[in-house]
């Protein structure tokens, strides 16, 4: 295959992470006929459509594998401004994919050194156990995630792991739990559970681990965003299950009281990169030096995700 033009490259970026080609225009400093003009070429090189024209634009199969590889370009062009102590481009974004519980408690103050160095970059936020689909599509560079295998062309690292308990408000506990921090199986048709979103499957975990009920039908309420989540149980919308980090203070105040306190999910975070190489012809798989950009995230991650799970107390306890 003939060398890929890197302008292009760099459309095909801006196209799938803005969503159109006004923006993708704009985030360039080009005209739209000019992302237009260079998309097109780069379908005419590799003989396949690489963008469905929908709204959103969506990447096809071919798409995602050259996706993959200009992300792997800008991230080495990344590594070799930083060495040079050059400014990054606005454009050169690296982008990762996190979960949200991680994103509100410890992943922020992790890479804030990285911030400080002069990277920049782009956060996804999806469910810890679909992370990893960004990761494969080649829409991220690396991804916090659930899933604990490697794909080909890619390293994966343990990060730690986050702990879940159950929490209701002292009001639904008094309304709702007769006044005892304790569920029943009989409480699940009427006692609702607030939900991040529809891939949210903790509170099931939960329920079936504590109450033995396997496929629990729950009345829900969903609100997906981490800290608002834990602001609708205290204020009496129904039963969490919240990331530890977020839910320790108000459990010792008081404003938040912990269901069967012997009972909790721990999920395991892993922490995935694309291994890139030297010469970015070799593909992902190949085996040059790795990007230190990537590294360095890598590593702030692995820094900030130290004891996840519980604090000392609760350590001490189980």
């Amino acid at each position: 295959m003939k060398s890929l033009d890197h302008a292009a490259l760099d459309c095909l970026i801006a196209l799938i992470d803005e969503g159109n080609f006004d923006r993708a225009a704009l985030r360039l400093s080009i005209t739209q006929s000019a992302v237009s003009q260079r998309l097109r070429a780069l379908e005419v090189q590799i003989g396949q459509p690489l963008i469905v024209r929908s709204r959103p634009l969506r990447v096809t199969s071919a798409g995602q594998v050259l996706l993959r590889h200009a992300r792997q370009l800008q991230a080495l062009r990344a590594d070799v401004a930083l060495e040079l102590g050059e400014t990054l481009p606005s454009k050169d974004r690296v982008a990762i994919a996190v979960n949200a519980d991680s994103l509100a408690t410890w992943v922020l103050p992790a890479l804030q050194p990285v911030v400080d160095s002069g990277i920049s970059l782009e956060l996804i936020v999806d469910d810890q156990d679909f992370t990893h689909d960004w990761l494969r599509e080649g829409r991220v560079l690396g991804c916090v995630s659930t899933v604990n295998t490697a794909l080909r062309g890619c390293r994966l690292s343990a990060l730690g792991t986050m702990r879940y308990v159950a929490v209701a408000s002292p009001k639904l506990v008094r309304q709702q739990l007769e006044a005892r921090p304790v569920l029943q199986a009989g409480h699940l048709g009427r006692v609702p559970f607030v939900v991040f979103n529809r891939k949210d499957d903790v509170q099931a975990q939960w329920v079936g681990q504590a109450l033995g009920v396997n496929e629990p039908r729950l009345l829900q309420r969903y609100v997906p965003s981490s800290e608002a989540y834990v602001r609708a149980v205290e204020c009496g919308w129904g039963i969490g299950v919240a990331a530890w980090p977020l839910v320790a203070h108000k459990i010792e105040t008081g404003s938040l009281l912990r269901l069967h306190p012997d009972v909790h999910i721990d999920v395991d975070l892993f922490w995935h990169q694309w291994k890139l190489t030297a010469d970015p012809s070799a593909g992902p798989a190949g085996s040059g030096l790795p990007s230190s950009v990537l590294d360095r995230i890598g590593q702030a991650l692995a820094s900030g995700a130290l004891d996840l799970s519980a604090s000392p107390r609760e350590r001490a306890g189980d």
